[in-house]
């Protein structure tokens, strides 16, 4: 049995002076990725900066499956909580674009 890939989509708006720390928490390599990683079916996370934005990003959360990402969001609540909380004080705005489902290609399963 296959399942959709399920995204989870958010837009940021980070002033000059915090976009390191931004990409520091929010990147590759940072927190956020780092609490993803402990749940089951966790893919990836890219993070985007506008081609004509500085100070405008996005996150595209990827997971085996929308419930994968519900049983992750249930089990470590407490640490979204706090890493969501650190992140409010790096933008200026943080709003969710939506979540999304993958339409062809590869799927898993």
């Amino acid at each position: 049995m296959t399942r959709d890939t399920f995204a989870y989509v958010w837009s940021y708006r980070v002033p000059g002076e915090n976009a390191d720390p931004f990409v520091r928490l929010y990147g590759p390599d940072g927190e956020w990725v780092e609490l993803f990683r402990q749940g089951e079916g966790y893919l990836e996370t890219r993070l985007y900066r506008s081609a004509d934005d500085a100070e405008r990003y996005l996150t595209v959360d990827r997971w085996e499956s929308e419930s994968a990402f519900r049983r992750f969001r249930e089990k470590f609540a407490e640490e979204y909580g706090r890493l969501d909380r650190l992140g409010e004080g790096l933008t200026s705005e943080e709003k969710p674009l939506g979540e999304f489902f993958q339409i062809g290609g590869p799927t898993v399963g």
